[in-house]
């Protein structure tokens, strides 16, 4: 109606992606892989639909869908269809979920350290443990990386007394430098 679409011209960015996912027009440039990671987190909320029924649906596991729907891998079209068609999203929305895109971008422009508190513990851990499985993987594997090209990730919960635990489980191809 012209009221809404008014309403969402003139509203802040977020307000004009959740005018796109009304369906109203409302467009200042053209559109971003930003523009549809909101979307599918409104329309996610809006559907009550779950990270998991996606995973199912796009035939991936539950950490990569995620992931992928957050902006930090590719898609198929198939895939991007598949999540597209339960998340509502147009073909343009879709065509963007699978271009490449900029892995490893989060939070606001320029952040170096996250702010959010759950990414931070992730960022804690790293700067806390990251010399120490640096250590243990040179001493076990020799001089060289952990893939997280090559790589795999295991999600769960695990019940205990004094609260839930968060159970993730990290896989990556072990790649030794080369001397030249």
């Amino acid at each position: 109606d012209g009221a809404a679409l008014r309403r969402a011209a003139a509203a802040p960015a977020r307000s004009a992606t959740t005018a796109r996912s009304a369906n109203l027009s409302v467009r200042a440039g053209p559109l971003t892989r930003n523009d549809v990671t909101e979307t599918i987190v409104f329309n996610r909320m809006k559907k009550g639909i779950t990270w998991a029924s996606l995973a199912e649906a796009v035939g991936k596991s539950l950490p990569w869908t995620t992931s992928a729907l957050l902006g930090q891998h590719q898609m198929t079209p198939e895939q991007a269809k598949a999540a597209g068609d339960m998340l509502g999203l147009n073909k343009d929305e879709q065509m963007l979920l699978t271009y490449v895109p900029y892995k490893g971008s989060f939070g606001k422009p320029g952040e170096l350290v996250p702010t959010d508190p759950l990414i931070y513990r992730f960022y804690e851990m790293v700067m806390v443990y990251g010399p120490t499985y640096k250590e243990m993987i040179h001493e076990e594997f020799g001089d060289g990386i952990m893939s997280a090209i090559d790589f795999d990730m295991e999600f769960g919960r695990l019940p205990n007394e004094a609260g839930d635990r968060v159970k993730i489980v990290l896989t990556g191809k072990y790649l030794t430098y080369k001397s030249f």
